[in-house]
């Protein structure tokens, strides 16, 4: 009997460790939560347990993938660290802007006894943390918890090559209109000053707060591993650069992630979406839409404005709250032919339609991505952040993009701008022909025997092997 019992509690035992238990900490802005949400996704497909540390107004974001795996996912809901300089129910970056990530990630890490107590107080705790790279500080929180971290970048392997550079190599930031030059990264890309990643260029020496972020940033370098929502074909280049660099080979490659998300419908199939089911002609409608953040000035509304009138090309603008007045007649003068929204659009289903063959984006990665998925063409109007050295690789490297304007305060001139659109947009540009072939590209490494999927399914065994040791 004796012998019995002890059989069924090592099988028991045996199946809890088959089931690894991962600790998942989101950085609280789109663009890096909705991607590290993907990921949580596939892993939960894979028989991982799976906790996410989150903070209540950012919740709801969590509504459909609890849902959807309701046993294998649950919360860790802790209140957001006050701040001095965050605003009193502000959560996520899209309330206050980019400026504010160095408060946020400094707010984020008062965060670390009370994972810790969690932690200890756990009947089956984490054996892994997967973390944000924005999130660097949290390699200290796994080694005090006695854990491997492994570190989410929701950009591109190009972008971490030349951030590591940065915070190297440029400390003080070089003076405004320098040209930087990145020698030994392939290609040898150069940059102005002002295109430098904007989280590199709010460093100010001597202050504990820029301190503490680099030496954030600097700490993901200890990690165990990395994970990427990119894919070898796109960005495969500096991965094998970073490999060298960090010294080993768990660098995992498991993007697009954005492949097979799903959007929120409520209203069923969208009126953007019947708007474009009229049209007949593949490729002929752009998309235009500067992200969830960004506010256009007065300028630069009616430049954009007079640019899609004089290109002639079918078009969708979505204006975010906040944005100015559209020019006096404009509505009318493009009716039929251009539709504007403001609010919420469903962006995957739109970029995927057939008849939408161009993007007017601010080339934040994930809106890169979904390009991609979609096989579309880029017009680049990068502003901020990652923006800059996304539309690099996207037009230097991989042809898919042109650039129409550079500088969150830049006005594009309208006359210019219609040609261009006119350009890219009408016929077979090139382009476009790279677009599809991108999508191509995105589809196969996703697919049955994919590079990306194989990379996830290393990624999975990796993980398991943790549970079992622990």
């Amino acid at each position: 009997m004796k012998e019995q019992v002890h059989h069924l509690i090592k099988t028991s035992i045996t199946s809890m460790s088959s089931k690894p238990h991962i600790l998942i900490f989101p950085y609280p802005a789109q663009g890096h939560l909705l991607p590290l949400l993907d990921l949580t996704h596939h892993l939960a497909l894979k028989s991982i347990t799976i906790t996410i540390i989150i903070t209540p107004k950012n919740l709801p974001t969590l509504n459909n993938l609890l849902s959807t795996h309701p046993t294998a996912i649950n919360t860790l809901t802790l209140p957001f660290p006050s701040h001095p300089n965050i605003p009193p129910g502000a959560e996520n970056i899209r309330d206050i802007g980019n400026t504010g990530n160095y408060p946020f990630i400094n707010a984020l890490s008062k965060l670390q006894n009370p994972i810790i107590h969690w932690f200890n107080s756990h009947n089956n705790p984490p054996v892994a943390l997967i973390s944000d790279f924005f999130l660097g500080w949290t390699q200290q929180l796994a080694t005090q918890l006695g854990i491997p971290r492994i570190g989410f970048y929701s950009s591109n392997a190009f972008l971490t090559a030349i951030m590591i550079r940065c915070w190297r190599d440029l400390l003080p930031p070089p003076p405004p209109h320098a040209v930087v030059q990145f020698p030994g990264l392939p290609g040898t890309p150069s940059f102005k000053r002002e295109h430098l990643p904007s989280m590199f260029l709010r460093y100010r020496e001597l202050d504990s707060e820029s301190e503490f972020v680099k030496k954030s940033y600097e700490a993901n370098a200890e990690s165990w591993g990395c994970i990427y929502n990119t894919f070898r074909e796109l960005d495969g280049m500096y991965l094998d650069h970073l490999q060298v660099q960090f010294g080993h080979q768990r660098f995992f490659a498991v993007g697009p992630l954005c492949s097979n998300r799903v959007e929120s419908d409520p209203d069923g199939r969208s009126e953007v979406l019947k708007w474009l089911d009229q049209w007949e002609e593949d490729g002929s409608v752009l998309y235009v839409c500067f992200g969830s953040q960004k506010v256009l000035r007065k300028e630069q509304i009616e430049s954009l404005a007079f640019g899609l009138e004089h290109s002639g090309t079918r078009f969708i603008w979505v204006l975010k709250d906040g944005n100015g007045s559209l020019p006096n007649g404009f509505e009318d003068r493009v009716s039929g032919r251009g539709l504007i929204v403001k609010g919420w659009v469903p962006q995957v289903a739109i970029l995927g339609h057939r008849v939408v063959g161009g993007f007017l984006s601010h080339c934040g990665w994930n809106s890169v991505l979904e390009a991609m998925v979609a096989g579309v063409a880029i017009l680049g109007w990068p502003m901020e952040a990652d923006q800059f050295v996304n539309a690099k690789l996207l037009v230097e490297d991989i042809g898919v993009a042109v650039r129409i304007c550079e500088g969150a305060d830049s006005v594009p001139d309208p006359d210019e701008l219609g040609r261009v659109i006119a350009g890219l947009m009408g016929g077979d540009s090139l382009q476009k022909r790279r677009g599809k072939v991108m999508r191509e590209e995105a589809f196969k490494v996703v697919g049955k025997d994919g590079n990306s999927s194989k990379e996830l399914d290393e990624l999975v065994k990796a993980l398991m092997q943790l549970g079992v040791r622990e």
